[in-house]
């Protein structure tokens, strides 16, 4: 019995290994993905030690002095902590409820177009301006909304007066969130709309027999066919909630709306690119990082279990 036992592990590990002689060169194609996932986003991980430290560039990150959690403790007691998470939650959680459902009712709506030809060109313009740079997108909105810009030109021509939409502190996030959108729209729609496309057309001959009308096809049929991609995007997006990304907001950030344009990313770019205080901003993006990282196990711990009621059913 000892000797069979024994034996047992060989051959398994005989058995990987002869699968992976067999499949070498599949294994070879891996590499160079592997090796570029090491070097840009494991080794990069050393540096969290920052966040623990006093850095000092002439000793370097290990001969710097030890201060342990003293960076995040001057970080949550600091003024800045409240106004500073209170802004990011504020775009992401808004951003989320009002980007999350637009570029469903897209897919939807381009699904059920009769011209497959209008369909192609609705697509084209609407993935359009996910292309564009979030510099042209921040330019485009400094130029129209310009105070001597075309939207300011119209309101004056009704109202008699102008709007500073881009120094108005009550106008950025609505900006922030609105040009989102518009940039992401087309592009996000793209998983639902394949999805929709590989809906059997037999539950669609089946529907049409039945005489259902487009409402109920989109609540029988379309919405449960792309409702896991749903729950995967809301997890995503979920887990990236405090990921608000520095570039535009640090582009649209002018002095007068650096109240509420101030976030953590831009927080942590301006204390350790601008003001060289390495170690501080690393425990700030580490405390950010450590934030999302909660979310995003919490939500899908709830997506599973949801998963899982629906199924018992």
């Amino acid at each position: 019995m000892k000797k069979s036992q024994t034996s047992k592990p060989k051959r398994s590990t005989q058995s990987k290994w002869e699968f992976i002689k067999q499949h070498r060169m599949l294994y070879y194609m891996l590499l160079p993905g592997l090796i570029l996932t090491l070097v840009f986003k494991y080794f990069p991980m050393y540096g969290i030690l920052l966040a623990f430290k006093d850095y000092n560039p002439l000793q370097g990150i290990m001969g710097s002095e030890w201060v342990g959690f003293e960076n995040f403790v001057q970080f949550i007691d600091s003024p800045n902590f409240g106004i500073l998470l209170e802004n990011t939650l504020k775009i992401s959680i808004y951003g989320l409820i009002l980007g999350f459902f637009p570029p469903i009712i897209l897919a939807l709506s381009l699904n059920h177009l009769i011209s497959t030809k209008w369909k192609k060109r609705f697509q084209l313009i609407l993935y359009a301006p996910n292309f564009i740079s979030l510099v042209i997108v921040v330019g485009m909105l400094f130029m129209f909304l310009a105070a001597d810009g075309p939207i300011n030109g119209f309101i004056e021509s009704i109202t008699g007066s102008r709007i500073t939409f881009m120094t108005d502190p009550d106008y950025f996030r609505t900006l922030y969130i609105l040009s989102g959108i518009w940039q992401g729209m087309g592009w996000a729609s793209v998983l639902y709309t394949a999805t929709l496309a590989n809906v059997s057309q037999d539950l669609i001959d089946a529907a049409h027999m039945d005489g259902a009308n487009i409402l109920y096809r989109i609540w029988y049929i379309d919405l449960p066919a792309i409702r896991p991609i749903m729950v995967i995007q809301f997890i995503l997006s979920v887990g990236g909630i405090m990921n608000v990304g520095y570039e535009k907001a640090f582009l649209m950030q002018t002095s007068m709306n650096l109240p509420v344009s101030e976030i953590i990313s831009t927080y942590v770019y301006k204390v350790g690119l601008q003001m060289g205080d390495y170690g501080y901003s690393t425990a700030v993006g580490l405390f950010n990082t450590v934030i999302n990282i909660i979310l995003l196990l919490a939500v899908n711990a709830l997506a599973n279990k949801v998963s899982n009621d629906d199924a018992a059913l």
